[in-house]
């Protein structure tokens, strides 16, 4: 299959390290359906080409998908974009989770964000996720 039109940028002002960057926004393409299960990513080389970085950057970027269970390599094929079916069993996905939320609560504490509101803001980002998905979903029919 053919690449997915995916634009991935690297902000190297980003206190971010290029390959998390790379991380999540591919595994943004996969959960707003942007990239379906199938889908092929450039191979490293064309890719640390067009975004100017080290081919060892990609491939860590790559890895790191692929043990998270975004994307599977097929030898002498290249990566693919995996079926979304977690590898992760629903203790090891609270694990994954639960930092990252208290990140999240923290930082809505910080800026006087109240329980009412965060719920509400983050209700309304699982409902724009959700029209994402539908609009792709459109798109490929």
């Amino acid at each position: 299959m053919p690449h997915p039109i995916m634009i991935l940028s690297i902000n190297f002002n980003s206190a971010n390290p290029a390959y998390l960057q790379l991380v999540d926004q591919v595994k943004a393409a996969a959960a707003s359906g942007a990239a379906k299960p199938g889908d092929s990513l450039p191979p490293v080389r064309q890719l640390a080409e067009q975004l100017r970085l080290n081919r060892n950057t990609v491939a860590k970027a790559y890895t790191e998908l692929e043990s998270q269970g975004v994307i599977e390599t097929a030898a002498g094929k290249g990566c693919f974009f995996r079926a979304n079916r977690s590898p992760f069993n629903a203790e090891k996905k609270r694990e994954v989770l639960i930092p990252e939320i208290d990140s999240l609560v923290v930082k809505a504490h910080h800026l006087q964000v109240g329980n009412a509101e965060l719920r509400k803001l983050v209700e309304e980002r699982l409902d724009a996720l959700a029209t994402v998905r539908e609009k792709h979903a459109s798109k490929k029919n």
